[in-house]
């Protein structure tokens, strides 16, 4: 599945996304792409058609971050500074990751063996005309 939008249907994208996300399984979405392919972007945004009035950050120093919306709560982390795996244990990311709450890991290749085996792999592209392009699967048990 893809979607190729504009900065100015972001809002628009997201909201779809979202009411395609409240039909899968998987509560965990690995946010894969380069620096300034707009993660945390479409992150703040599909915070928002998620009923969250919070306003999104990329956590990269707290690398867990927790917003409320009409969905419960949303675990966002960002795991670009990451050295290890243990690392990422020790900041309590296991807990975020498999307490059936939704989260957004951005950097997820850092610590990859973490995640679950049903998470959804979201592709973040910027394209050369400007646009993004978000592409999803659902990964295969590591």
């Amino acid at each position: 599945m893809q979607w190729v939008f504009s900065l100015g249907e972001l809002a628009q994208t997201a909201g779809e996304i979202w009411k395609w996300l409240q039909t899968q399984p998987a509560r965990v979405i690995a946010l894969y792409g380069e620096m300034g392919a707009g993660k945390t972007t479409f992150t703040a945004a599909l915070l928002r058609a998620m009923g969250s009035s919070d306003v999104a950050n990329s956590p990269t120093f707290s690398i867990i971050s927790q917003y409320k919306t009409d969905q419960g709560t949303v675990f966002h982390m960002d795991w670009y500074r990451l050295n290890s795996e243990e690392e990422a244990l020790d900041a309590g990311v296991e807990e975020a990751l498999y307490s059936g709450e939704w989260c957004l890991v951005e950097w997820p290749q850092k610590a990859e063996r973490l995640l679950p085996g049903d998470f959804l792999n979201f592709q973040v592209e910027a394209l050369p005309d400007g646009n993004r392009s978000i592409s999803i699967e659902i990964a295969p048990n590591l």
